[in-house]
């Protein structure tokens, strides 16, 4: 029996690649500009995942119709509803150079509704909510969302959602280590 600590999907030694997980690592690394890591790790056992979700990844990190401070919010949102280690320890340092507020992340982090919210931020909090916890969202959320950011920006904040939850659960799955020597930062959750 493994514990349940250890990292069932960790770093592959670069000999050990199989010559598709060497090839897509290259690619990676070249879209990228930075090796494989964290959530990818666990990915590359499935290389054409590995760099399919990296791309859709590139898209919604940098190309949505979102700004950054709002994605890297939604992702925080997103590491906090699944007690995702590596997630959030990954975004909430980019989260705050992006404008997200230490405040608001700590209540995030404590797994309470920051009252510190922009009114953006509110908004794609609510929608995320919903959508994570009560798999749809509603039609005021939606209308909101919406009127501010068109239809676009709802499709992709679901996408935000959608993907980060992947990771989340690619590396709950994994068991995803954190790098040596680094605290866990978020909490477990009560009910």
């Amino acid at each position: 029996m493994s514990s349940p600590d250890r990292d069932r999907l960790p770093p592959i030694p670069e000999e050990a690649l199989s010559p598709e997980q060497r090839k897509a690592a290259a690619a990676f690394a070249e879209t990228r500009g930075t090796p494989v890591f964290g959530p990818f790790w666990p990915l590359i056992r499935s290389p054409e995942m590995m760099l399919r979700a990296s791309d859709m990844g590139m898209y919604l990190r940098y190309g949505s119709a979102l700004p950054l401070g709002l994605s890297e919010f939604a992702i925080l949102v997103v590491a906090r509803l699944w007690s995702q280690q590596v997630e959030w320890h990954i975004h909430h340092p980019i989260a705050l150079k992006a404008g997200v507020l230490p405040e608001t992340a700590a209540a995030l982090a404590e797994g309470r509704r920051p009252e510190t919210m922009s009114a953006d931020e509110a908004l794609v909090y609510a929608f995320s909510t919903e959508l994570q916890v009560n798999r749809a969202v509603s039609d005021a959320t939606y209308a909101a969302l919406v009127a501010r950011f068109g239809e676009r920006g709802a499709i992709d904040l679901a996408g935000i959602n959608g993907y980060y939850a992947l990771l989340a659960m690619t590396m709950n799955v994994a068991r995803t280590a954190l790098p040596e020597g680094t605290e866990p930062p978020l909490k477990p959750l009560t009910p």
